[in-house]
């Protein structure tokens, strides 16, 4: 199964948007289309992928309701759509977090910086 059939999974098979735009969010999201679903490295992406759609309908509660017809009114369907993203943002966060652990002294001496580590001015370098 390809990560943007997943996605068309994950919400109910709607067509709220191409799958150009579903690609799109996959691609901001870290996901390619295309590739093959694997659960336990992508689901996370997936599900901020899902997000991400669901905030974008939000919106646009019209949209919504043109696709999904058991909505009579604006007010349940985005009330419909405030109850799902609540659900998906507590999937995400129930989901293990990755391999990397974390301290408070780890975090103190590291920098999420790709020009390297630096040393703190005033202070000698150990090494």
């Amino acid at each position: 199964m390809t990560v943007l059939d997943r996605l068309q999974m994950e919400l109910s098979n709607q067509q709220y948007f191409s799958d150009q735009q579903y690609q799109q969010f996959l691609l901001e999201n870290g996901l390619l289309a295309a590739d093959d679903f694997d659960k336990p490295t992508m689901y996370r992406q997936l599900l901020f992928t899902v997000l991400d759609v669901l905030e974008a309908i939000s919106n646009d509660v019209d949209l919504m309701m043109s696709i999904t017809t058991e909505f009579t009114t604006t007010s349940a369907a985005a009330k419909w759509l405030e109850k799902r993203i609540d659900q998906v943002k507590d999937k995400i966060a129930s989901l293990p977090e990755d391999e990397e652990e974390y301290s408070c002294f780890s975090l103190m001496y590291t920098r999420d910086d790709r020009r390297g580590p630096r040393a703190l001015p005033g202070l000698r370098s150990i090494i």
